[in-house]
């Protein structure tokens, strides 16, 4: 592979993954069909490289032919894939993203409760950081700016299932306080 020049591409993630402190998957997308096309060669990848990551003291690793950036706090790992001629800078940049993004939005509160009690925005914000293994946005203000609308500005129609729950089940805590 020496001397040998790749072409360069703007599908520069290959797959982002946050797992637990047991190395279940939290969430995980991967955007290149070819490297993991099956649920099961997915985790079986995550379990591997939880193995191998959850005690290292260091931020990258090269994995089954990718370049894997990675990052814990409390009871998660963050994970960024890229190829493995990818630049780790990039992946890195991507990875810092994410996870101050979440920081935000949980009010640094980031652990595995907390990630999953707001998944919905916390997928929201994986979809706007990169969309197909395209690098989208890696600034996280401007992506907590558009994730985190305020749950009454938005019209009923435009709502998740969750936000819709979460606003019932405040006006039911409140009439029942009356």
């Amino acid at each position: 592979m020496e001397g040998h020049l790749f072409e360069p591409s703007l599908y520069t993630v290959k797959g982002i993954a946050i797992l637990d402190n047991d190395g279940n998957r939290i969430l995980a997308k991967y955007y290149d069909k070819n490297i993991f096309p099956t649920p099961k060669e997915q985790k079986a990848f995550e379990k591997n490289l939880f193995s191998k990551t959850h005690r290292a003291n260091a931020e990258i690793i090269m994995l089954d032919g990718l370049t894997c950036i990675y990052k814990s706090n409390v009871d998660l790992f963050f994970y960024v894939m890229g190829s493995s001629h990818e630049n780790e800078l990039i992946l890195m940049s991507v990875l810092n993203c994410l996870y101050d993004s979440v920081s935000q939005i949980l009010r640094k509160n980031v652990e595995r409760r907390a990630v999953l009690e707001s998944l919905d925005i916390v997928m929201l914000t994986l979809d706007e950081i990169c969309d197909g293994g395209i690098i989208i946005d890696a600034d996280p203000n401007s992506v907590v700016s558009r994730v985190a609308l305020r749950t009454d500005d938005i019209p009923l129609g435009e709502q998740t299932v969750a936000q819709v729950l979460l606003t019932a089940k405040e006006q039911l805590k409140w009439s029942l306080l009356k």
